[in-house]
Order: structure tokens, then C-alpha cells, then sequence
């Protein structure tokens, strides 16, 4: 699992750690690790880091001070460093000198050496940095992503929000991110993460003073692998789960079909479908239960998931659907349509626990706020949703989040999908997915994490690099679930 701690949090840890350590240390073990990865990089570019041409991009900050220091050591192996102060009374004095000893210098035409650079270093800000970058620093960001070298950022890319993933103003983009002791929030959450590329983390020795309980995770394979409910020699298709879909109208019947699929092909052992779609589910999946309504005389299940395709202005099954199966015992999940008839006092009323699962749009409906404040601030629009309505929220989109009512629960950063997964119906096969696995027993939280990670997973596999539709991210997930468990 990868964790991630907030600025506050790292700060902390890295006091701890120094008063153990010879002043300087912890900053030549950062250097030293951000040294390594770039001649790798160079040496995977060039075959070698001798004759390489680096520039390192510094401001008046600790990055700066551990990209001079990496500087240094990439001179002494062969390489012509060039520094860019960006704040020269303020750049960090004895990385600045140690770069001079290794024979590195200090550039008089940032433009000249950026242009011939094969890799930069960008050490302008740090974790602590808001607001985008400077005035100054802003067009030589610009000249180091448009030299065509490799940009390597040093523990985040120099503009981002470290905490939130926001991007303010200008932000570098760089190739390569090399952080150090933990994550970072903004390494994991656009827009933020789209500025980082890709991620490597170089232990310093900060995780014995780091919490137990992260502010961040995002589930890896084998996280995933242990939470799947995988049925025993005893199980029948009542006890590995029904699961009951509300969804679909004269409209948009291709949606119940959809939902049904997502929840056969994500390990229900039976689908009570309620709504106006019968015909269509039976013609596609004629294992489906199929009742006319309401929900709360369709059969016994163990979670709903209701809204997908009920249209404006309609609610299915019955004409009372959404209240009623919310009025259920058992967990539920809201969607699409389904989220506009929502009122927060009866979902923080249940006595089960419900599961939201917007998209930006119907997050920012919910919350009364535009939909571009919502996709530049994800973090906070899935926190405040979270709390308002006492409910654990997914948040869809290029980074899905799953936040728990509880605010002292770490977020979950969903890392698996593909920019093909953006098709017409996707978010159907994630709710009938997801609430397949509420209805197998696992909590809210852990069943929003899994349907995402299997969700983007499945799509992965279904794309590899082309157009796929919404039921061919269904029928990979079984090779998802197959992936995930080797």
C-alpha cells in the first residue's frame, strides 16, 4: 500500500529525524538518493552520466539545497552542470559550494543552457510552496519543459500543492518525481499528479517517526487481493450476496443493463433488478431476478444500488424507488440520477451505511458550488460531501477518491484506470460492481476502494491502448479479479 502524510505531518517527522543526525545529514540523504536516480535516468537517455548536460533549477529553498548537493555528486561523475539561481542571495550556500568544487558553475543565460540540457532538476520550491510559481520562475519552467530534456522534480513538482493536489498557477511538469521518506498528497491527486509524472520514493529514514495511520493510501495489488470475497465449498448464491439495481427508465434502459452486469461480473451471487427495464436485463442476463416494484417487496438482499439511468424528473421502481430502498436495512448506493433526490438529514438517518459515488457534476450539485471548483479542489469537495452527508463518498474522475464520514480515516486514492474508461455508461458497471461487493460483506469504504481499483483495472486490460465500450470493462473483470489474486 502506498501511504501519504500531509505537510504538517512530514515537517514533524523530519524534526524527530534530524535532532538524531549530524547537522546536514538528512539533506545528503535526500542528494544522495536523488543523485542515483538520475544517473539512472541518464544512463537509461546517454548509456552513461559522463558528458551529460544537466541544469539544475534552484530556489532559495531546502530542494534547492538538496538538488545543488545532487548536482555535485552527478559533476563529479563526469557530467557538465549548470546551475540556475533563482534567488541568488538565498540559494542554499554550501550546495552552492559543493557544486563549484565538484567543477559544476553557475549559468549567465538560463535560456542557452536550458536548451541544451539532457535532464533539469527542478528544485524551485518545496512541499511548502502555494500559489504557483513566481513571476520569475514561471517562463523558466516553461523553457525547461519545452528543451525536450528529461525534468526530474525534487520531492514535488516546484507549483503544485503539496496537500491538496491543486494547481494554482503555473506548475513545472516534470518526467520524474524523486520524494523522500513518504508520499505526498499532491503526488497522488490531480491535477497535481498529472504535473509529476512518474513517482519514485527514496527512503531517508523518516518512516519509524511518521504516524501509524496515514492521511493517505492507495491500494496496491496485494492490498486488493486480501480484501476480494472469495466463496467457500459452503457458500451458495445467497450467502456470497444479492444484490438488488434500481435503475434504468423508457429512456435509458441501457443503463439497468449495465448495473446488472457490473454486479454479475463483480461476484454477486444473485441480481434483484427493480424497474422499468426487465425486458432488456432478462434479454441480456436471464439469470436476473426481475420485479416490478417497489424494492422493499422485490426479496431479500443484502445492498441496493439505485440510481443509474432513472432520468429527469422520474424515480423507478414503483415511483418511489430511491426513498424506498433507502428507507432499507442494508447498505445502499447512490448514483447518477439517483444523487438529485438526496436529502442529507434521512441519509445521515439510516440506520445502514450508504456509499455516494458522483462524478464532479454531480458532486458540485450536491454541494451548491461549480463544477470547476469541485475538479480543481477533489480533496476537499469529497471530504465536505463526506461530512454533510454522514456517508462514505467516492469521488469519480482522472483520480478517484474515497473519503469516510469519519475525517480522522485516511482518504483512499484510487491508482488503477485509463483515459479510455471516459465512455458513455462506465459509471454504471462501477455502481452494479461496487454494490456487488457491499452485498458480499465488505464495508462501505473498503468496497468503494476495490470496485474502483478493479473498475480501472478491468479497463486497462479491456483497452491496452484502444477505444473499449462500457460492457467491455465488464467483461474483463474477471480477468481483473484473475490479475489481482496472481
Amino acid at each position: 500500500m502506498r501511504i501519504a502524510y500531509s505537510v504538517e505531518t512530514v515537517r514533524n517527522a523530519e524534526r524527530e529525524l534530524m535532532a538524531r543526525l549530524p547537522e546536514g545529514a538528512l539533506m545528503q540523504r535526500a542528494a544522495h538518493g536523488l543523485a542515483v536516480a538520475c544517473a539512472e535516468l541518464l544512463g537509461d537517455l546517454r548509456g552513461r552520466v559522463y558528458g551529460a548536460r544537466v541544469v539544475v533549477l534552484v530556489g532559495s529553498g531546502d530542494n534547492g539545497g538538496d538538488a545543488l548537493y545532487a548536482g555535485a555528486r552527478l559533476a563529479r561523475r563526469g557530467a557538465g552542470v549548470a546551475a540556475v539561481l533563482l534567488a541568488p542571495d538565498r540559494a542554499h550556500a554550501g550546495g552552492l559550494a559543493a557544486l563549484l568544487r565538484a567543477g559544476g558553475r553557475v549559468a549567465d543565460d538560463p535560456a542557452a543552457v536550458l536548451a541544451g540540457a539532457d535532464l533539469v532538476l527542478d528544485g524551485i520550491t518545496g512541499i511548502g510552496g502555494h500559489g504557483g510559481l513566481r513571476a520569475d520562475a514561471a517562463p523558466v519552467a516553461r523553457a525547461a519543459r519545452e528543451s525536450g530534456a528529461v525534468v526530474v522534480a525534487v520531492d514535488l513538482p516546484s507549483g503544485v500543492e503539496a496537500d491538496s493536489g491543486e494547481v494554482a498557477g503555473e506548475a513545472v511538469r516534470a518526467d520524474v518525481t524523486v520524494t523522500f521518506g513518504t508520499y505526498k498528497p499532491g503526488l497522488l491527486i490531480d491535477p497535481a499528479r498529472e504535473h509529476a509524472g512518474a513517482v519514485r520514493l527514496v527512503d531517508i529514514g523518516l518512516v519509524p517517526h511518521l504516524p501509524a495511520v496515514p492521511e493517505f493510501e492507495a491500494l496496491q495489488h496485494a492490498d486488493v487481493a486480501r480484501l476480494l470475497p472469495v466463496p467457500t465449498a459452503e457458500s451458495d448464491k445467497y450467502r456470497r450476496g444479492v444484490v438488488g439495481i434500481v435503475a434504468g427508465s423508457a429512456r435509458y434502459p441501457g443503463a439497468a443493463v449495465l448495473a446488472v452486469a457490473g454486479a454479475l461480473h463483480g461476484g454477486a451471487g444473485a441480481v434483484r433488478y427493480v424497474g422499468p427495464g426487465s425486458g432488456a436485463v432478462i434479454a441480456r442476463f436471464p439469470e436476473t431476478l426481475v420485479h416490478e416494484g417497489p424494492p422493499s417487496k422485490a426479496g431479500r438482499v443484502q445492498a441496493w444500488a439505485v440510481g443509474p439511468g432513472l432520468g429527469e424528473g422520474a424515480d423507478a421502481g414503483g415511483g418511489h424507488g430511491v426513498a424506498d430502498v433507502l428507507a432499507s436495512d442494508v447498505p445502499v448506493l447512490v448514483d447518477a440520477d439517483g444523487l438529485r433526490l438526496l436529502d442529507a438529514a434521512t441519509v445521515r438517518g439510516r440506520p445502514a451505511p450508504t456509499l455516494l459515488t458522483p462524478h464532479a457534476g454531480e458532486a458540485a450539485a450536491l454541494l451548491g458550488v461549480p463544477r470547476e471548483e469541485v475538479e480543481s479542489s477533489r480533496l476537499t469537495a469529497v471530504r465536505e460531501l463526506a461530512s454533510r452527508f454522514g456517508a462514505t463518498v467516492l469521488l469519480k474522475g482522472s483520480t478517484t477518491l474515497i473519503a469516510d464520514p469519519d475525517k480522522d480515516v485516511p482518504v483512499r486514492v484510487n491508482p488503477t484506470g485509463t483515459s479510455w474508461l471516459a465512455t458513455a455508461g462506465s459509471g454504471d458497471i462501477l455502481s452494479g460492481l461496487t454494490a456487488s461487493l457491499l452485498a458480499a460483506g465488505l464495508a462501505p469504504r473498503d468496497a468503494a476502494s476495490v470496485g474502483a481499483y478493479l473498475h480501472g483495472l478491468s479497463a486497462r486490460l479491456a483497452s491496452r491502448g484502444a477505444p473499449i465500450s462500457a460492457l467491455d470493462v465488464a467483461g474483463s473483470l474477471p480477468e481483473a479479479w484473475r490479475n489481482v489474486r496472481g
